[in-house]
């Protein structure tokens, strides 16, 4: 079971009502509240629920930083004490800290493949370089697999194409696998990879490499503002993609490119078959229509909200390293898929600009040389980043202080996002974890969960810098700014120190800018280019929030004949039956989640967030994806009831009759706002598709026959 320690609205718990302070003289001494005590109450001796008792059993990094944990429900025959035994060795990590940390990494969601012996593993040396009596590890996270073997893993998880590299655990290690063709063992992994012994054998796939749509930030925009971007560079990205987004609900083609670039959507599979075999025009279609208008409305929202702007000319790739030392210090090598649908690609030659979210020190934006090479291009890796194993630090590093362990890169080839000049990157070093001097205990783990809860300054120093970046003349080259990104850095790295990252009383922003929207707060007009892109999203977003209206004219309107087929008015009372289930689960989804509409369920974009999901971007995408898990779950169980115990044609049959009792103008009459379920049908996109393409044969045949005589 997951539990999240949260307020009584669910909004995330303050530090202040965990922990409090006491003047005492020119001193504040702390002071632990009631709700420190409960808490570590609960992670010490669990909870009852009827008969069951659940205790800790440990937490995952996303969890920490959401406060929450698993519990499981022991008994005589499995304890959550064997479940940690059964993970791995973890008594010779001497930090609390990283010892939770290395338990964690095992909850991150990875499909089992196939298990590898020992002896077709070869551990081959990291690569380090000492520069300034500081020593880099170019190689921190990253190893190797052969391509016969990535083939089959690909094969296992299912997908269609074998990726480039492949996010893994495998036992203690944990990184990055990139394909090497020369490679004879399955599996070459290094010393930076171990975080732990274990004897697992079991190679688990947390996902592939894939060339994502890259989107700005206000974070990137501030930094390369700073760093001399103009203005007009992102308003004309911003002016283009309202453009684009707009002509979505009336232009198949515009279409097309919004769906083609969401980076999430389980119906967005179902939406581009719509418009591309059936033929459907976005303002036509009842579903289509409905989803598209939830589209757009959630694309200018996070327009306004987030200045989350479209960016063609870049991607989001996952970071691997040059292994055959082609690439010097300043250069990368990338080669792009073009499209989806062919294995054409490109390589990106010149100058590019390199980051990695978060992001907030100026020198966290790297201008790099993409080059091409033929010794590279042979060795087949695309849709991925190289970087070279050369120099005085690795460019990761230089980024954010990351690594090749699974970390994704956002890198643009658009001249006009390219800075005229950067600066040095800050030093990431990271503190030194407090190392103990007995094994780690239990309590201390359940001890470390509380103070994080008691010690989290992201979000406040995250939004500080925001303000300070839009109101200071030097933006986020200034004093205050540099110090608020060094705390960041601290404060990401208290998951593995323990080291917290106190935010002093002068760092903290006195009123926000309007494109904060904290009405609540001192606010004044920004003049800086966040709060010109703010406003000229008003009008665009204003009008978005007309949402669709199911009727008996829309229904007669658009009722497709072409969707019928044979036979299909036999299976109307299944179709009934199965319609009802589907309706009754997904209305019970839709009040866990206080969804109004069907689209909201369907895109995992609520419209009227609860108040803790307003500001928090990381909990409502948390939200959002177990929304989405648990439609494509719903339907994948729906998909089961036509499939099981039918030949083809009945198959057809029944999606037909799927159809009817969902669009009839008939069965209108018993339609309400939660009962309409348009998406029902449409679980089946290829079966109805194949039917329309089928009567569309039929009737060009009869108009020739006609013709003819």
């Amino acid at each position: 079971m997951r539990v999240t320690f949260v307020e009584e609205d669910w909004s995330k718990l303050p530090p202040q009502s965990i922990s409090t302070s006491i003047q005492q003289d020119i001193f504040a001494a702390p002071v632990k509240t009631k709700l420190y005590d409960r808490i570590l109450t609960i992670l010490k001796h669990g909870f009852v629920i009827g008969k069951k008792k659940y205790e800790f059993l440990a937490f995952s990094a996303s969890q920490l930083r959401s406060n929450a944990v698993w519990m499981f429900a022991s008994n005589e025959e499995l304890k959550a004490e064997h479940i940690r035994e059964w993970m791995g060795c973890f008594n010779k990590i001497r930090s609390v800290s990283k010892c939770a940390a290395r338990m964690g990494q095992l909850f991150s969601a990875s499909s089992q493949t196939v298990e590898v012996p020992a002896q077709e593993v070869e551990i081959i040396p990291d690569i380090e370089i000492t520069t300034d009596d500081v020593t880099y590890c170019f190689s921190d996270g990253i190893g190797k697999i052969s391509l016969p073997f990535a083939r089959q893993v690909a094969e296992k998880c299912g997908l269609s194409e074998t990726p480039s590299a492949f996010q893994i655990r495998y036992g203690g290690y944990k990184g990055v696998i990139a394909v090497d063709r020369s490679s004879s063992r399955k599996l070459s992994l290094r010393p930076s990879m171990l975080k732990f012994e274990s004897d697992n054998r079991m190679l688990n796939v947390t996902k592939g490499s894939d060339a994502m749509p890259c989107y700005l930030n206000r974070e990137i925009i501030s930094l390369l503002s700073t760093l001399g971007v103009k203005d007009e560079a992102f308003e004309s990205l911003q002016l283009e993609q309202q453009q684009q987004v707009g002509q979505m609900l009336s232009s198949r083609d515009a279409a097309l490119d919004v769906l083609e670039n969401l980076a999430w959507a389980n119906a967005k599979h179902v939406l581009v078959k719509m418009l591309l075999q059936g033929g459907y025009e976005p303002n036509q279609e009842p579903y289509l229509s409905m989803m598209l208008q939830s589209y757009h409305e959630s694309l200018l929202s996070e327009l306004k909200g987030r200045c989350r702007v479209f960016v063609p000319k870049g991607r989001v790739l996952i970071g691997c390293l040059d292994e055959s030392g082609i690439l010097e210090y300043g250069q990368v090598y990338v080669r792009l898929k073009r499209t989806k649908v062919d294995d054409k690609t490109s390589v990106l030659t010149g100058k590019v600009v390199v980051t990695k979210n978060p992001c907030l020190h100026p020198g966290d934006i790297r201008v790099l040389e993409a080059v091409y090479s033929d010794v590279l291009e042979e060795k087949g890796l695309f849709d991925c980043i190289l970087f070279p194993q050369k120099g005085p630090r690795p460019h990761p590093n230089e980024c954010s202080g990351g690594d090749l362990d699974g970390d994704l890169f956002f890198i643009s080839w658009d001249k006009d996002l390219i800075p005229p000049q950067v600066v040095p990157p800050m030093d990431y070093l990271g503190g030194r974890p407090r190392i103990m001097d007995h094994k780690v205990s239990l309590e201390e783990i359940h001890k470390f969960f509380v103070d994080y809860m008691v010690n989290d300054t992201l979000g406040a120093i995250s939004t500080a810098h925001l303000v300070l970046a839009d109101r200071e003349p030097e933006k986020a080259c200034s004093s205050k700014c540099l110090e608020l990104a060094q705390l960041h850095s601290m404060a990401v790295d208290f998951a593995k120190t323990g080291a917290p990252a106190a935010m002093p009383r002068y760092l903290k922003p006195r009123e926000y800018p309007d494109f904060m929207e904290r009405t609540e707060k001192p606010m004044y007009i920004s003049t800086g280019v966040l709060g010109k892109l703010y406003r000229a999203t008003l009008e665009s977003s204003a009008r978005a929030g007309v949402t669709f209206v199911w009727s008996k004219e829309v229904a007669e309107a658009a009722y497709d004949l072409d969707l019928e087929v044979e036979g299909f008015r036999d299976f109307l009372p299944l179709a009934e039956a199965h319609k009802d289930m589907y309706v009754e689960k997904l209305s019970m989804l839709m009040n866990y989640y206080d969804a109004k509409h069907e689209d909201e369920i369907m895109t995992g974009n609520l419209r009227r967030k609860a108040a803790y999901l307003q500001r928090d971007n990381r909990r409502y995408g948390e939200t959002k994806d177990r929304i989405l898990v648990a439609t494509k779950s719903l339907q994948m169980e729906a998909k089961e009831w036509l499939e099981n115990g039918c030949s083809v044609k009945q198959r057809q049959q029944l999606a037909s009759a799927w159809y009817h009792v969902t669009y009839h103008p008939d069965y209108f009459e018993e339609s309400t706002t939660m009962t309409t379920c348009l998406s029902f049908p449409w679980i089946v996109v290829d079966t109805l598709l194949g039917i329309k393409s089928a009567n569309r044969r039929d009737m060009l045949v009869d108009q020739e026959t006609t013709t003819t005589d």
